[in-house]
Formats: structure tokens, C-alpha cells, sequence
């Protein structure tokens, strides 16, 4: 019932910095840190002083944790109990790599918060890098299309878990962190299909209705997004 090879579903591929940019803004969750910590060392190598120049937010959050950003930034999701220590370890690994301005966070909504902000106030030059969960990837792109920034502007790498945000098409809610080809929609308990359908706008995938022709009966619930 999923149809792959859909258009919309993102496509990323791997960071890589762009020394023709005048500002650098790294964005990572998680296991984003490994790709963002490349870019910063392409950047030290083709163009040194572009560092001086170089922002980095960063959530050192587990998968579940970056799965409910969406949540997260409407205030509703709790910080994980040991992102504390985790920012500040990941602080000091991206200040050893010659950034001089590291922003941790100890969960998304202040992260996405943040990133709005220095959105607002952005100058000409500017590339953006994102690392980390395809939700997290969403929700950053989300707020980047909301400011104009265009393709050649944006680079992002997926990694870490593929847990999918999913939109109902019947009520319009969100359900965060999922990880299964049926779900039970978080707002009026429909039994959704996640669809490959993307939406860039939402920053999630379409779920419909399953069992619209004959209600109560379910295909069998598997795990395909880990």
C-alpha cells in the first residue's frame, strides 16, 4: 500500500561545505554532529577564516527526543534528563574545531526558536547545513522556506532515526515518532496509512484513513521506519 518512488519524499545527500558562502549556520541533532563536524573541516581547510564567520546550534538529543521537535516547538515536548552534560560535551567538540559561537540545547523548541531568530536577522551569503533525523530536517527546512532561502543556499544530511512525523488528512493533527506502516492518529484516533507523500510545507508525511471501506480491518502493523 505505500507507493515508493514518490517525488515529494526529500532526497539528501551528503554535507559538504560551500566556500563561496560569507556566513555558515550548522544546525544538528544527534548523530548530525559527525557530518556538521566534516563540513567545519573542509571549511578550515579551503577557507580558514570563513570559521570566524561560523554559527552552530546544536540538540545532542537521542532519536525519540529529535522525533517530538515538532512538539517540542510548541512548547509540549520535556527535555531529555542527560541533555545537559550532552551539551556541554558537544560545546566543546565544536569549539575545538575553531567555531567560535556554539549554541546546545537541551530540547528542539528552543533550538527552532533560536534558528527563527537568527533567520530574521540573517545577511546576504548566508549557507545554511542541517544534520541529523528526517523530522528534525523537516521542521529546520520548514522555518528556512518560510525566509526565502533557496536551494543553493540550504544543504542538509540525514542520519540517525527515520521515525516520521505524520499529517492525518481527516483532522489535520500531527503525530510525532513514527515508526510503523499503520498508525492510530494522536487527535481523532483514526487508524492512518503513512503515506510517501511528503508535504514541505507540513515538514510531514500524509496519513489516510485505512480502513475507510471496511472499518476495524487492518493490514498487518510492521516496524519500516527504525
Amino acid at each position: 500500500m505505500l507507493v515508493s518512488g514518490i517525488k515529494s519524499k526529500p532526497v539528501y545527500a551528503p554535507l559538504g561545505a560551500d566556500a563561496g558562502g560569507r556566513y555558515h549556520l550548522l544546525l544538528g541533532s544527534g548523530p548530525g554532529a559527525t557530518p556538521l563536524l566534516r563540513v567545519l573541516a573542509q571549511l578550515r581547510s579551503d577557507v580558514p577564516d570563513s570559521l570566524a564567520r561560523s554559527r552552530v546550534l546544536f540538540l545532542p538529543a537521542t532519536d525519540a527526543g529529535a522525533a517530538h521537535a515538532g512538539a517540542a516547538h510548541a512548547g509540549a515536548a520535556p527535555a531529555d534528563p542527560g541533555a545537559a552534560t550532552a551539551a556541554a560535551a558537544v560545546t566543546e567538540t565544536f569549539t575545538a574545531a575553531g567555531v567560535p559561537d556554539v549554541r546546545s540545547f537541551v530540547d528542539s523548541g528552543a533550538l527552532l526558536a533560536e534558528f527563527e531568530s537568527l533567520l530574521g536577522t540573517s545577511l546576504m551569503g548566508l549557507r545554511l547545513y542541517v544534520a541529523g533525523p528526517e523530522s528534525f530536517i523537516g521542521l529546520a527546512m520548514r522555518i528556512a522556506l518560510q525566509f526565502n532561502l533557496n536551494t543553493d543556499e540550504i544543504r542538509a544530511e540525514e542520519c540517525g532515526s527515520k521515525a516520521r512525523r505524520v499529517r492525518c488528512v481527516h483532522c489535520r493533527e500531527t503525530t510525532e515518532g513514527v515508526r510503523t506502516n499503520i498508525v492510530r492518529c494522536s487527535g481523532c484516533r483514526r487508524w492512518l496509512l503513512v503515506r510517501d507523500h511528503y508535504s514541505r510545507r507540513h515538514a510531514a508525511y500524509m496519513g489516510v484513513m485505512v480502513d475507510a471501506e471496511a472499518p476495524g480491518q487492518l493490514p498487518t502493523v510492521e516496524e519500516i521506519f527504525p
